[in-house]
């Protein structure tokens, strides 16, 4: 039998090791030190802004994104820890995170909420008022997510409508509306999360199934490779129909062969426990720049 090897959320590396206490509680509530959280949260708007031809022009705004996806991804997995403390602690990956372990107190964790969200804010204002709207109309998706393991066995699709919304702000600002392309970009997005995260779930199937709640992993059962492999097929589908919505020539379409590759490089490759999961999740950040890339070729072209 295969050891599991468990990674727990708790790990405090780099920068954030050298901080005091406090302060690295607080930075690895906001998983500060798992940048790829917030890179995952980022690259559907970098996608948008790039493929409506809007690298050049509107290239502060991907900066701004950035510090949103920092911000905001923070404050989400701050709202999670207090929505689900009492789950983490039955969970080895997560029993030691800064709340289920009481080095954090649940006051504490509300103001850094609520200062993240002031970071949040500054960015929104940074967007015209009908970008501003289409980021606002996420925070009921935001705010509900973390009760949805409790009651679907489908938490990663709620998950890719939050975590692909940067898509449809990204777009709405560079484009001036919303439009098709940026729908089908959004709708892509959305099957690539459920893809990466049921990978990232595999991790957690024992415990998930112990204290009861859902995830795609475990619906998935013993298809998981064949589900990855069919989220990551109608991303690339609707991907494709929003890149020939912008430019309709079969050349266009090449620019997606790279982020193809390296989907099918992670279903053939995939092992369903030990580090791999995680190893092949945290690669999608590299799989988001291969498609900000193809969306530059053709938004620039």
């Amino acid at each position: 039998m295969v050891q599991q090897t468990i990674v727990p959320d708790s790990e405090a590396r780099g920068l954030v090791a050298r901080l005091p206490d406090v302060p690295r509680a607080l930075a690895l509530l906001a998983r500060f030190d798992r940048p790829i959280g917030w890179w995952l949260l980022f690259w559907p708007g970098a996608w948008a802004v790039a493929l409506a031809g809007g690298t050049r022009d509107h290239w502060p705004l991907l900066l701004w994104l950035l510090l949103g996806s920092i911000a905001m991804r923070g404050a989400g997995c701050v709202f999670n820890d207090i929505v689900d403390r009492d789950l983490d602690r039955q969970v080895a990956r997560t029993a030691s995170r800064p709340l289920a372990s009481g080095a954090v107190s649940l006051r504490t964790a509300w103001i850094w909420l609520v200062s993240l969200c002031l970071v949040g804010l500054a960015v929104l204002l940074q967007l015209r008022l009908h970008a501003q709207l289409v980021a606002l109309a996420s925070l009921a998706l935001v705010a509900a997510y973390p009760f949805m393991k409790r009651i679907t066995g489908w938490p990663q699709l709620w998950l890719g409508l939050v975590f692909s919304w940067a898509a449809l702000v990204g777009w709405s600002e560079t484009a001036g509306s919303l439009t098709v392309p940026g729908l089908l970009l959004y709708g892509g997005s959305i099957f690539w999360v459920v893809g990466y995260d049921t990978i990232y779930a595999l991790q957690d199937r024992e415990d998930d199934a112990l204290i009861g709640i859902g995830s795609s992993a475990l619906s998935m059962g013993s298809h998981v490779r064949g589900g990855v492999a069919l989220c990551y097929a109608l991303a690339l589908a609707l991907w494709s129909a929003a890149i020939w919505q912008v430019r309709p020539q079969g050349l266009a379409l090449l620019a997606l062969l790279p982020m193809a590759l390296h989907l099918i490089w992670q279903v053939v490759t995939m092992k369903e426990d030990g580090a791999d999961p995680l190893a092949k999740f945290r690669s999608n950040r590299f799989a988001g720049l291969l498609m900000f890339l193809g969306c530059l070729v053709v938004g620039s072209a």
